[in-house]
């Protein structure tokens, strides 16, 4: 099948990346040159773990192309996926000027019967909306689909080719057929539901995951202060069949591409049509409280931070990417900067991007020049080669032993019977 994907983000590269690899001829579009030409050559502009292996194999057997031509893609295809940013505004309203310039696009190009499909992250309603946009250039007949987007960063190629469901939202019998078609090499249930349940389950999940583990985070905190272990609570009720232990790691906070976006649009969508989205809106206030936890608990140790120098392991919002996106880190080394204190970060791949974000403070290049003469470490991020360092290493260089492990994912024990004033989060 003919397949054109309108934006290279995560979720348009890897979307036309895998369709490519699962037999179809796949054409990717961006407006930015400099991004294609790098595609052009084999070269993944996101770092997302095997996803330049895959582009390459499926360049290499013809089947994934690269263009700046929106026009030239949509004639020659038959399906037409949407997979442009809707980064959210200051009022927590996804920015929809991407999405409603790539469906105009689509629309002047239009020449005979097409399957357009909506793959971004979009309010209810908006793929109604796709509808009339096409109508206004394009008087034949065509279809639209809502296929919302579970791709996890670090993991979203391995949640492509396997994933928990797909879900298509879909008006006419043909769009159905040609969905089943298209994927019909994955083996997972696929869900058909009407266009705005469909767009409103992409909002609904990640809102409830990110409230997951907001609870879990707002229990550790209480274990903080009677004593318990998050670690205990988490594993006695994950192991109750109707609740599951995932999503319920504490630690300092969720961000990202999704959560915050996701969960601030259906806050929004809630004031919209006067259905107050309260629980959505606690766990939001719970998360912004999680991210400077790490920081008091520095305070607690160290009293005051200023001229005091702080070891920040870990940038990226999560292992296995680069992305900055509403990282935690950004949250804990701006407040450490307005206590006073000199900061110093590592992380294996997102340096530049966080140079980016973050701005002026010490950044090395492995993690013992980070921590080197520092006064306490903040563990951010649970990269796997932070439960491989050196610690005797570690303790020698520190000037205090001090490590605040805002994933609970260090050797608590170990830690400690080596001399370290070790801290989790409730644990």
């Amino acid at each position: 099948m003919k397949v054109a994907v309108i934006g290279t983000g995560y979720v348009g590269l890897v979307t036309g990346a895998c369709l490519a690899d699962i037999g179809h001829e796949v054409i990717c579009v961006d407006i930015d040159k400099k991004k294609i030409e790098m595609l052009k050559k084999g070269h993944s502009p996101i770092y997302e773990p095997g996803l330049e292996t895959i582009i390459r194999r499926n360049k290499k057997k013809g089947r994934l192309s690269f263009t700046t031509n929106t026009g030239a893609a949509v004639k020659d295809s038959y399906v037409i996926f949407i997979a442009v940013g809707t980064p959210q505004t200051a009022s927590g309203k996804p920015n929809m000027s991407f999405w409603k310039q790539a469906a105009e696009r689509i629309g002047k190009a239009m020449q005979g019967e097409k399957i357009i499909v909506n793959k971004s992250t979009v309010p209810v309603g908006t793929t109604e909306l796709l509808k009339k946009i096409i109508s206004r250039y394009y008087d034949g007949e065509f279809h639209v689909v809502s296929n919302p987007e579970f791709l996890r960063e670090g993991t979203a190629v391995q949640d492509f080719m396997k994933p928990d469901r797909i879900v298509i939202g879909c008006e006419s019998a043909k769009a159905k057929k040609v969905m089943n078609e298209l994927y019909k090499p994955i083996k997972a249930k696929k869900l058909y539901t009407d266009l705005r349940s469909s767009e409103l389950i992409k909002y609904a999940s990640n809102a409830f995951l990110a409230t997951k583990i907001s609870f879990i985070n707002e229990i550790a905190m209480l274990c903080d202060n009677t004593g318990a272990n998050v670690k205990d609570v988490a594993t006695g009720m994950g192991l109750d069949k109707r609740i599951n232990p995932l999503f319920l790691r504490a630690g300092c906070g969720w961000g990202g591409s999704c959560f915050p976006k996701d969960v601030n649009a259906l806050i929004h969508m809630g004031k919209e049509h006067g259905a107050r989205q309260r629980i959505a809106i606690a766990a939001s206030v719970v998360n912004a409280s999680a991210k400077v936890l790490p920081v008091k608990k520095v305070i607690k140790h160290l009293k005051a931070l200023k001229d005091k120098r702080i070891a920040v392991l870990g940038l990226a919002f999560k292992p296995n990417t680069d992305d900055m996106r509403d990282a935690s880190s950004i949250t804990i080394i701006r407040e450490l900067r307005k206590a006073g204190a000199i900061v110093s970060a590592y992380d294996p791949v997102a340096l530049e991007n966080a140079k980016a974000v973050i701005g002026d403070i010490e950044y090395h290049k492995n993690p013992y020049a980070a921590l080197r003469g520092a006064d306490a470490a903040i563990l951010v991020t649970e990269w796997p080669e932070f439960a491989k360092l050196n610690f005797r290493k570690v303790k020698k260089i520190m000037k205090r032993p001090i490590i605040i492990d805002a994933r609970n994912f260090l050797n608590k024990k170990m830690l400690k019977d080596m001399g370290f004033v070790y801290e989790g989060i409730g644990f």
